[in-house]
This record gives structure tokens, C-alpha cells and sequence, in this order.
């Protein structure tokens, strides 16, 4: 069913689609509102606003139009005494609740994994020699908890953290930091407790060598590698041109 419009609306919208600068914008909005799973607070509304003024909507909740303005307010007279309440009422069921289900089955409820990785950060503090960095990236949805393990107890002194930061595509990202001193034969670990998980993971620290100096031996390796490899090959071809020379004796 339409909306009924007065003969001088009908002429300016028809006039819009004469001047595209000095046009009218119609825009109808459907909302479906809910705050829980279980949908018993949902909401349905009809909104039809123009110009960026909203005229006139339809409340689920009331079950019944509600006029803005004087056009507004003659429509939803119109529209709840032809029984067009009733039948918007309908789309509460059949159409918010089974989008709702979609809603929450393809994102709501949709988990992602956190990437963990635990590494030495360079220190901050005089009364430590050490800081830790344990960084769980690319997670969904937020609400994740990362804690500091110390020989299996959890460690609340020299802690740090940022918020959870989102990366703008629907992941987001946080680091916890860990200022201490090392004792021989101890265990460091950072615990991470999310939705993903169906109990919370440990990530243990490597204390045997720094990320940056593990990769600086690395490097050293293959360069010392790379450089036998060519010293062989010299090695080998300068014999096999050796080989083949004919030595001529001196006068």
C-alpha cells in the first residue's frame, strides 16, 4: 500500500525527475533491532523519511504507524485503519527473525583463531633486564584475555598491555608485555584465552637466543656456507686448468 501524498507532493516528486539538481529524495527504511540471541527484545520498523526528515514509521513494539509531521501524521491514521499495521507486523517473523539467524550464524557467531607469537623486546625498565612481548594477532570476535605464566603462576608484576586494537577489517590485534629478571631452569609462558579456543593455549618463551641475534647467526651461516661453497668451485676448476698445461722449460 502507498502512502497517501497531497497533490502538491505528487507534483514535486514528479519534477525531480526532471531537475536532477533541484530533486526530492523519497527514502523507505526497513530496521530489525535486537540485543541477544534469544531475539525476545526484537523490533521492527518501517521508516519513510524525506529529505533527511522522517515523516512517518512503523513501530512493531506499539504495533502501529506513528506520524512526524502533518503528511505524517494523515498517513499512519490512514495506514493503521486499513489494517496495514497488521500485516507490517508479519514481517517480524518473517522477515527480522530469520535474518537475525543469518545475522548471527555467518558473523555473530563466526570465530577466528588468534596468531600468537612470544618474542624479547628490547627493555624499558632499570630493575629488569628483560622484557617479553606476547602478541595475538588476527582474532574475531574481541574479547580475548592474555595473561603471564611463571613456572606455571601467573605473574601480575611488571605487566603491560594495549587495548584491543581493530584492524578495520574485522580482526583485531593486542600485546601484553613482561618486564623481569630471568632465573636459570624457569618457565615463561603466555597464556591466551579466546572464543576460538575451547580452553586456553600457552605459548612458551625460547630464551636460547633473541629473535634478532637468532636471525643475525642465520644470516652469519649462510654466508659462511655461500663462501666454502665458492672456494671449492675455485679450488676444483683452477686444478683442472693445472692439469691440462704443458710446462716448457726456460732458456
Amino acid at each position: 500500500m502507498r502512502p497517501w501524498f497531497p497533490s502538491a507532493f505528487r507534483a514535486l516528486a514528479a519534477l525531480s525527475a526532471l531537475s536532477a539538481v533541484d530533486g526530492y529524495f523519497l527514502h523507505m527504511q526497513r530496521e530489525c533491532r535486537y540485543s541477544s540471541e534469544d531475539l525476545k527484545d526484537i523490533e521492527y520498523f518501517d521508516r519513510y523519511v524525506f529529505n533527511k526528515l522522517e515523516y512517518m514509521r512503523y513501530n512493531s513494539t506499539l504495533n502501529k504507524y506513528i506520524g512526524y509531521t502533518d503528511i505524517g501524521v494523515k498517513n499512519a491514521e490512514r495506514f493503521n485503519k486499513e489494517g496495514e499495521a497488521e500485516r507490517q507486523h508479519g514481517n517480524l517473523d518473517g522477515y527480522c527473525k530469520p535474518n537475525a539467524e543469518l545475522d548471527f550464524d555467518s558473523v555473530l557467531r563466526r570465530t577466528v583463531e588468534p596468531t600468537v607469537k612470544v618474542k624479547t623486546a628490547e627493555a624499558s625498565s632499570e630493575r629488569h633486564t628483560t622484557k617479553l612481548q606476547c602478541s595475538a594477532y588476527d582474532f574475531y570476535p574481541e574479547g580475548i584475555k592474555l595473561k603471564w605464566l611463571r613456572n606455571g603462576v601467573e605473574v601480575k608484576d611488571g605487566v603491560t598491555a594495549t587495548e584491543e586494537l581493530y584492524d578495520g577489517d574485522w580482526y583485531h590485534q593486542i600485546h601484553s608485555y613482561l618486564e623481569f629478571t630471568p632465573q636459570s631452569g624457569e618457565t615463561i609462558q603466555c597464556q591466551v584465552d579466546h572464543s576460538s579456543f575451547s580452553q586456553p593455549k600457552t605459548y612458551k618463551w625460547d630464551p636460547s637466543l633473541p629473535e634478532g641475534e637468532r636471525n643475525k647467526v642465520i644470516i652469519g651461516t649462510s654466508g659462511l656456507v655461500l663462501g666454502l661453497v665458492f672456494s671449492i668451485a675455485g679450488l676444483v676448476y683452477y686444478k683442472k686448468k693445472s692439469t691440462g698445461r704443458i710446462l716448457v722449460p726456460s732458456s
